[in-house]
């Protein structure tokens, strides 16, 4: 079969701890990236590339931060979209007030401030965990709410409490086109995408499993929890934050605080719960299933000639998707990332008895 390793000899350490060790993996996520990042520029249409692609990147690059949380660390939260919501008046702000700033670096500094957000909103994991900790989140994501909502400053004062973000010119470089707007947001995805498997694959992503596992027998061994917790919170909210950044700026162009609100925190949990907990991958295929089947199920109708009304349509769609996602997490509770991993097992041992 195609996706066998044998004879595929490891030489080096080097070799044996790659993040794609068997060259099939490799070729795939080549030639992946090579698709993403030079025929669909070219072939997709603009409906596509602005209503699909760019909030599918977007939305996988927040649920990959919550994923780092609460997959890889334990730490429940249901205040992403808050920290989303912090990394775009951030940039808004930042872009506004010191307008010689690079955008790139303006959308790293947003993510930065969302991190010192989520270390102050993180410090209560320290004392509670569980459901206790979900309520906490949940109270920083209304308190964020509120913040945006009341104080005007960040807002600049407009009347209405609705912002604009500036052009998207970085290095003299026009961005505003639909295609240069998802090679921004592919190649910034791509990017912290490949840091966060390096990060979970070293000393502080051990550290965040073996908290998660048992923190106590962490504690033991070595582990501080202070340390783990935090950084946790700390990089979750960064992804985070860059996320909101990106969805304010590139997607959205001009948005008010509903953007970032409740709903959008428990479609991120959803999405990490889906795709698979503990797994970079399962991030984008759990951003996949919320973002595009919403969108499939209401073009059935259509598709398949049924006289039914856009209300009808609309209940049948919230009514399918939750079922859909019981039935997901029924038949494989760590999500589609294990089917996926299940499936490349099977692969290797086809046609031998497994």
């Amino acid at each position: 079969m195609f996706y066998r390793e044998a004879g595929q000899f490891k030489t080096s350490y080097a070799a044996d701890q790659a993040v794609f060790p068997i060259a099939q993996d490799r070729i795939a996520i080549a030639i992946i990236l090579a698709v993403a990042f030079l025929v669909v520029p070219m072939v997709a249409s603009e409906y596509l590339l602005r209503a699909i692609l760019i909030p599918f990147l977007v939305l996988s690059l927040a649920a990959l931060g919550l994923n780092l949380l609460v997959g890889y660390c334990g730490q429940v939260s249901l205040g992403t979209a808050g920290f989303m919501a912090v990394g775009a008046y951030a940039a808004y702000n930042l872009a506004v007030r010191i307008p010689e700033l690079n955008l790139l670096v303006v959308f790293a500094l947003s993510g930065g401030i969302a991190a010192l957000v989520g270390i102050v909103f993180g410090v209560p994991s320290l004392r509670i965990k569980g459901f206790y900790l979900a309520v906490a989140t949940l109270a920083a994501q209304f308190f964020l709410d509120w913040l945006f909502i009341r104080v005007q400053w960040f807002t600049n004062y407009t009347p209405s409490g609705s912002v604009s973000a500036p052009a998207l010119i970085i290095l003299g470089v026009d961005f505003r086109a639909p295609a240069a707007r998802y090679l921004l947001v592919l190649a910034i995805v791509v990017l912290m995408a490949a840091v966060a498997k390096n990060i979970v694959r070293g000393r502080i992503g051990r550290a965040w499993m073996a908290t998660r596992d048992m923190d106590i027998a962490a504690e033991i061994i070595g582990i501080r929890p202070l340390e783990a917790k935090l950084s946790a919170f700390a990089v979750s909210s960064f992804y985070a934050g860059v996320a909101g950044a990106l969805w304010a700026f590139v997607h959205l162009g001009a948005w008010e605080p509903l953007a970032f609100d409740i709903n959008r925190s428990f479609n991120l949990l959803f999405m990490v719960i889906i795709g698979g907990l503990g797994s970079i991958l399962g991030s984008f295929l759990g951003a996949a299933f919320i973002t595009l089947l919403p969108i499939l199920l209401n073009q059935m109708p259509h598709w398949l000639n049924l006289p039914i009304s856009t209300a009808d349509v609309s209940h049948l769609e919230f009514i399918i998707f939750g079922a859909l996602i019981v039935f997901f997490l029924i038949a494989e509770p760590h999500g589609l990332a294990r089917l996926w991993q299940i499936g490349k097992e099977k692969l290797r041992l086809w046609p031998f008895p497994h």
